[in-house]
């Protein structure tokens, strides 16, 4: 299928900059993915909404302060010596994706041109060092961490780390957004980017679907390029999605087998929830009755969900709104199907819902 069949027009003040003082204050989209029929209702009307028999998935990562800032100090020869004739520069940028062993994280670095396989790279008063292990295209790279006092990297990342806002909110973090750039429910951390689905959940709000007696339940899928890399091929069919890491409890894949025996709805709260049960769908086969199950445990998500793809486990999602030509409109477009996806999206914009992590949402049934 061709990018261009994925996007639509936006007004750009329709992206919104900052979250809503209350977080279940948004508005929602309901979609019959069957018809394409719309209807708008609001977010604190969610619990209200739902049957009251599905069983409700959430993704419980947490954003780590995944920005970095640091300067170039030194390049290190062949023989492990170091070059002085490289005094330290100006600022590097440096975006983490991916924890690929203790220490060691894939990263997006600019300006990354001249940073090579060797060069170092020190944040706050050097009490932070990455090395650049591996050099990729478009700004990738393989960094190594090393702390010099004594303090884990992780709390360095803390305390020396921004919360990495997407490109599009146009603004620099600032410290309301450590806490709503972040779910309620987030409890491990690793995401560079929020589940922004779960955003428009409050404390509020999840007792209201506990009073329904609705079921719950959680799995962990670190957010990181897989989800938001660009698409930079004509068709989707070349694209190739990045590695997520991801992690399903025995007791939330039992849940969903028993849900499912029972024909009840697998509602996905946002589109990570999805990318993870379906990789893990595609990896356990029963035995008995040749249906499909779930794999618990850690696994690595690179499914790339688009037009065609045959969903195994979800029946309902809960999703923001997506950009143009991304993999994100692409899966929600494989779900629902392209037309109906593109015609909620102009629904939505001529109603002036608010896009993007910090917009609205949609539910697609």
């Amino acid at each position: 299928m061709r990018l261009q069949e994925f996007d639509y027009d936006l007004p750009p003040e329709l992206i919104a900059k900052f979250p809503l003082p209350q977080r279940e204050s948004g508005r929602l989209l309901l979609v019959d993915r069957r018809n394409g029929r719309v209807a708008d209702a609001a977010f604190v009307d969610f619990p209200k909404l739902l049957r009251g028999d599905e069983l409700l998935v959430f993704n419980n990562t947490r954003v780590i302060p995944a920005r970095l800032f640091g300067r170039r100090i030194v390049d290190a020869l062949p023989d492990g010596t170091s070059d002085r004739r490289h005094a330290p520069s100006g600022s590097i940028e440096v975006l983490l994706s991916r924890e690929t062993a203790p220490g060691v994280w894939e990263a997006l670095v600019k300006p990354g041109k001249k940073l090579q396989a060797g060069a170092v790279i020190a944040f706050g008063d050097g009490e932070l060092i990455g090395k650049i292990l591996e050099h990729g295209e478009y700004g990738r790279r393989v960094i190594a961490f090393a702390s010099k006092d004594g303090l884990p990297v992780a709390r360095h990342f803390e305390r020396l780390g921004h919360m990495p806002l997407p490109p599009y909110i146009d603004r620099e973090d600032q410290p309301s957004d450590r806490e709503r750039y972040q779910t309620v429910f987030a409890k491990r951390p690793g995401a560079v980017a929020a589940p922004t689905a779960g955003l428009h959940f409050s404390e509020a709000i999840l007792q209201g679907i506990r009073e329904r007696g609705i079921e719950t339940c959680e799995l962990t899928l670190n957010v990181g390029l897989g989800t938001f890399q660009p698409i930079r091929s004509t068709t989707l069919e070349e694209h190739t999605m990045h590695a997520e890491s991801y992690d399903i409890p025995a007791e939330t894949a039992e849940r969903i087998r028993v849900a499912r025996a029972m024909k009840r709805p697998i509602l996905a709260v946002g589109t990570t929830v999805v990318r993870a049960l379906e990789a893990a769908a595609l990896l356990g086969v029963s035995s008995d009755t040749k249906m499909q199950l779930l794999q618990a445990g850690p696994g690595e998500a690179e499914l790339f969900i688009y037009p065609g793809f045959t969903f195994r486990v979800v029946d309902a999602l809960l999703t923001n709104f997506h950009l143009p030509r991304s993999t994100l409109l692409a899966l929600v477009s494989a779900f629902a199907g392209r037309e109906n996806v593109l015609r909620a999206y102009a629904h939505a914009v001529e109603r002036g819902y608010r896009f993007y992590s910090y917009g609205d949402c949609m539910l697609l049934r």
